[in-house]
């Protein structure tokens, strides 16, 4: 009985087996037929049959099929199709490992490698939980000279994504996951350009505005990572830079532009242009450099501004040399001759009507002297964030020693320290010095020797300015005791007269 049970056992397995490799084989069989079908007809068959049989074979199986596709043109009559552009940055971001032909590119303005799906390859996507089937499809041209359809690349190829889903899920495509592909498409494009810095040209200003700024790539290797700045100030500036960037909606509910200012101010050699290649690091934001005593009135600088894309740091340097802005009256009367950028116009600029003609800016003022500037300028709204650069600190030093010796302890350490909270010098110097050696120990000792020397300049400079201080204390005292002195003998000259009830002497 047993080996009855046993023979049967082993005879439907046999049979399963046999079963399953029937069925992998047949499956096998129609997938090669049908690639085989495809790749012949789109060798052999005329355009226009082929499109009729490729037609007729989606209809024939749509009618038994639950999914719905969705067909993404790369163009739209003679414009780029936004969606196709996007679709294809994103869907280069969630190739799964087990592709095995992928497009590889990298152009000029590009920092990274672009990956792309190959044609004619397909890639599975999963959205809240929904599977999402795309694939790339190339149909070529026959006759690309005598073609009509002028959408046509220079390869001869017209190219359209499809994405095929459950019909139930339509709503949801369209509403949440086509917008989140705009979305990370742009900001993966962001991430990829090279960052570029722009300064104004003056011979295309009044011309076309797409050419009034001229640019150059931006290398600058500066970063919140190498910036000699303290821990607090720059948690402060990086969180504030996050809030800025993810509150579009906030901003329009609010009725604000969406920008916003910040004035770094301190002596020179501080850092303040090295904290703006750093925030343009950070928030992969183009700078425009924006030179005010070049313009020849308001009208130049909102020209500018309407050629000035979005996501982009706008800086003015030295705002306290730039344009005077201290005597309202003088500028008052030169408004009339419309010569010159003035006060009111900058304020348009930064938070008036001609404000809102852009989004997502930083605009950037940076000084050596903040007490000089118009308090108009500094109020809330318009410049929204001050952040004083002030001299090296020790927490500062430690950060550049180990950016240009790549240490983080040293026994000198203590000494340099301990000087440095008692001497003004910026970070700048300190680099400087920094930079100098090859050997840490010698570099060390001469940073701590120059820390020294300065130290014991500017007491000297302090003991002389405190010299000359008490000198003029002194007098001025001198002066004021000549006058008293002066005061006496003419009273003592005139001696008071005795009255009598008010009667005549």
């Amino acid at each position: 009985m047993s080996s009855f049970f046993s023979s049967f056992s082993s005879t439907s397995s046999e049979t399963n087996l046999t079963t399953t490799k029937t069925i992998l084989s047949t499956a096998a069989t129609v997938a090669a037929t049908a690639v085989l079908i495809r790749t012949v007809a789109n060798e052999f068959l005329p355009m226009d049959l082929r499109e009729y049989v490729f037609t007729g074979i989606q209809s024939l199986y749509s009618r038994f099929s639950s999914d719905l596709t969705m067909v993404i043109e790369e163009f739209e009559g003679l414009d780029n199709n936004q969606i196709y552009s996007a679709a294809e940055t994103y869907l280069g971001t969630v190739v799964p490992p087990s592709t095995k032909r992928l497009r590889l590119s990298k152009f000029d303005h590009q920092q990274n490698f672009t990956l792309a799906m190959e044609h004619n390859q397909s890639v599975t996507d999963f959205f809240n939980g929904v599977k999402i089937n795309w694939i790339l499809l190339c149909r070529r041209v026959e006759n690309f000279s005598n073609n009509r359809d002028l959408t046509a690349t220079l390869k001869s190829e017209i190219r359209s994504l499809e994405l095929t889903f459950n019909r139930k899920h339509k709503a949801m495509i369209l509403n949440d996951y086509i917008p989140f592909i705009l979305r990370e498409s742009k900001s993966k494009k962001q991430e990829l350009k090279a960052l570029r810095i722009f300064t104004v040209d003056y011979q295309n200003l009044y011309g076309n505005l797409n050419d009034a700024w001229m640019g150059t790539t931006l290398n600058h290797p500066s970063t919140f990572d190498t910036l000699a700045l303290d821990r607090d100030l720059r948690e402060f500036v990086i969180g504030d830079l996050e809030k800025f960037v993810m509150r579009k909606e906030y901003y329009r509910e609010v009725g604000k532009a969406w920008k916003r200012g910040y004035l770094l101010y301190g002596p020179p050699g501080t850092g303040k242009s090295s904290l703006i290649a750093a925030m343009a690091n950070y928030l992969h934001f183009d700078i425009y450099d924006l030179e005010l005593t070049e313009l020849s009135n308001n009208a130049e600088l909102r020209r500018l501004l309407i050629a000035m894309p979005n996501r982009s740091i706008v800086v003015v340097e030295d705002i306290d040399c730039t344009v005077e802005f201290q005597d309202r009256v003088a500028q008052s009367r030169s408004c009339r001759n419309d010569k010159q950028v003035t006060l009111s116009g900058l304020l348009n600029f930064i938070d008036g009507l001609w404000s809102s003609c852009g989004d997502e800016r930083i605009i950037v003022f940076t000084t050596n002297h903040k007490e000089k500037l118009d308090p108009a300028l500094l109020r809330p709204g318009r410049m929204d964030v001050h952040i004083h650069m002030s001299y090296c600190t020790p927490y500062g030093f430690r950060r550049l020693a180990f950016r240009y010796l790549g240490i983080k302890e040293h026994a000198l350490f203590g000494e340099i320290e301990e000087t440095i909270q008692q001497t003004l010098v910026t970070p700048a110097e300190v680099a400087e010095q920094l930079l100098k050696g090859s050997e840490t120990d010698t570099t060390l000792k001469d940073l701590s020797n120059f820390l020294r020397k300065k130290k014991e300049i500017q007491e000297l400079e302090a003991k002389k300015r405190e010299q000359e201080e008490q000198q003029l204390v002194d007098e001025r005292v001198n002066e004021e005791e000549n006058i008293n002195n002066r005061s006496d003998k003419v009273i003592q000259h005139f001696p008071p007269q005795n009255c009598n009830n008010g009667g005549a002497v």
